[in-house]
């Protein structure tokens, strides 16, 4: 008879010093996320989705970031053929992968939200899904993309589509039935025409079947598509006969299947290697003939496909404040639960001023999305001004907060320390996938280039200045913030202007970054005064003010009393006084 010995699971080495934030409510650990949603959605809406708001933060601390792992450790592969010889084309997913996608797709509907239509139709605004997807991507980065190209296709067909592709199609867009339900992509990119999509040499010829019906064909090859199995594709071409340049482009929606149930006749040539959103598989294609459906007018198949750039790169932001709340929460934790020299690492000046430095790009990101998300609803709806306002403020967003998050990840790893670069934890992940958002949908230079663009040839930036001044006006504000505000959002708008009309290229990088900065700095004062007693937002706005859009002498060192206990405030999640905020304010600005 064999012995039975219990078996001791307790860790024979490691150490309470390094902790370990799995299990924490990214929701309820957030001191800022309820009371924004609640000023911004209303009591009553807002209690009606706490409930899914509270257990999302959990799943996404606990079994959704373990799927998340795994599924970047295991990414998709490429199965070419049957081992018979039989051509197959299948993309073989890690079965934590999937399970992420039933609760993105189906739990959630993060890409059918703003297409169904739920019982007694009312539609949710667009802030629910950008909040539900801002807890998501804490977890798990990849698949947002696919999730925002699914509901970015969907709005471009049903904005530009045939009344009969759209009833075809929509059912399975919308669909919340994980198995019946469709995803979409997006296939753009080739090896000659990454941001020069006019150099797109994707052909479309008109096919005449014997029975006189036409049909578009594709031939080229894409370089790089994202969510390459999709079961539809949005696809820019040439056809044949058309003009040079952007002006002879079209759009087409391009199936996976054929009404036949017959592979449709294109090839995923191979998966990429990718530095990060690794669980998601991007691949290229090449077509051969493959049956697509015209969407719109031949020649304005770019200014179609903008529309779904545009709410991709939107989603881009969404997804950057995301990562950077998660490389916050991570630093937080360690900060405020590690041990050294005798201290807690929160209670260290030079670490709060660190942590005070992550904090400031991640809650200006979180301010700019809520923003867009609340005015896209607007200009859904009609709203000329708000359209313009989104127009700006969607790449100003994707050019900023992307590159935050780079350096906010990155720091946010280096407050864990060495093992913050282990695989194991989630640092490293966030580090890499926060270095996607720069180059999707746009590289920052290109970005850039279209916030001059929109001030300029789309005339956005007067429409902003005056929603940004009436908010001001509106707000409440004390006398020596609004002054301040209101003179450095004029200078900010007025340098943009003047690079944009004088076309000054070069300077189109700082002017946006200038304009970020001052429009988030009156979100954030505006919203600050809204959720008094405590004033935290107003802080952190008059931050923004102080180290992003003013004058500072580099070589004058020294850091005040009141900033110093104001930043302690902050970085604890503790109130901030009325006097305190104000004391941020730069000598000589108050009234």
């Amino acid at each position: 008879m064999s012995e039975t010995r219990e078996i001791n699971t307790q860790p024979v080495h490691g150490s309470a010093n390094i902790p370990d934030s799995r299990g924490i409510n990214f929701f309820a650990s957030d001191p800022d996320f309820a009371g924004l949603l609640k000023l911004h959605l209303g009591d009553t809406l807002y209690q009606e989705l706490e409930s899914q708001l509270v257990s999302l933060g959990q799943r996404a601390s606990d079994e959704l970031d373990i799927w998340a792992l795994s599924a970047d450790k295991n990414p998709p592969q490429l199965r070419q053929r049957t081992r018979r010889g039989e051509a197959l084309q299948s993309i073989d997913k890690h079965p934590d992968y999937v399970a992420l996608e039933r609760v993105a797709y189906a739990e959630l509907g993060l890409a059918a939200m703003s297409h169904e239509t739920p019982e007694g139709g009312r539609k949710l605004p667009p802030l629910v899904k950008y909040a539900l997807t801002f807890l998501f991507v804490q977890a798990e980065f990849g698949l947002c993309c696919p999730v925002s190209m699914t509901d970015s296709l969907t709005r471009t067909l049903r904005k530009f589509g045939a009344p009969e592709l759209v009833a075809r199609f929509l059912p399975m867009l919308a669909s919340r039935d994980f198995d019946t339900l469709f995803q979409g992509a997006m296939f753009m990119t080739e090896q000659a025409a990454g941001s020069d999509v006019a150099r797109i040499a994707t052909r479309a010829a008109l096919d005449t079947a014997a029975d006189g019906t036409q049909t578009w064909r594709l031939y080229g090859d894409k370089w790089f598509c994202s969510n390459a199995d999709a079961d539809l594709a949005m696809v820019l071409a040439r056809p044949d006969g058309a003009a040079e340049g952007i002006n002879g482009l079209a759009l087409f929606l391009l199936p996976k299947t054929l009404p036949d149930g017959s592979r449709n006749h294109y090839q995923i040539v191979r998966l990429k290697d990718k530095l990060g959103s690794r669980s998601m598989a991007s691949g290229e294609i090449v077509l051969d003939g493959a049956h697509a459906y015209l969407i719109g007018e031949v020649g304005r198949g770019f200014h179609q496909m903008a529309d779904m750039i545009n709410m991709s790169r939107l989603s881009n932001g969404v997804r950057a404040a995301g990562l950077m709340r998660r490389a916050l929460t991570e630093a937080l934790h360690i900060a405020r639960n590690r041990e050294a020299f005798g201290r807690k690492l929160i209670d260290m000046p030079l670490m709060q001023r660190q942590l005070l430095k992550m904090m400031l790009p991640a809650e200006q990101a979180r301010s700019m999305f809520m923003q867009i998300a609340l005015l896209l609803e607007q200009a859904d709806a009609g709203d000329r001004q708000a359209a313009k306002c989104v127009r700006i403020l969607t790449p100003l967003i994707k050019f900023r907060a992307c590159r935050d998050a780079r350096r906010v990840t990155g720091d946010a790893m280096e407050v864990r320390g060495g093992t913050g670069y282990i695989e194991e934890w989630s640092d490293a992940r966030l580090v890499r996938d926060a270095h996607l958002g720069s180059i999707w949908e746009g590289t920052s230079n290109i970005v850039a280039l279209d916030i001059a663009r929109a001030a300029k040839r789309d005339g956005a930036l007067e429409p902003l200045r005056g929603y940004l001044l009436d908010r001001l006006g509106a707000a409440g504000l004390p006398a020596a913030s609004l002054a301040l505000l209101r003179s450095t959002l004029t200078r900010a708008c007025d340098a943009l202007a003047s690079v944009a009309e004088a076309g000054r290229d070069e300077d189109v990088r700082q002017a946006g970054t200038a304009l970020y900065h001052a429009t988030t700095a009156v979100l954030m004062a505006c919203e600050g005064v809204r959720l008094a007693p405590d004033y935290r937002r107003l802080a952190l706005a008059h931050l923004v003010l102080r180290h992003k859009l003013l004058p500072v002498d580099p070589l004058a060192l020294g850091t005040s009393a009141n900033e110093r206990s104001v930043s302690a405030a902050l970085v604890g999640g503790q109130t901030v006084s009325l006097d305190q905020a104000l004391q941020l304010l730069p000598a000589g600005s108050a009234a």
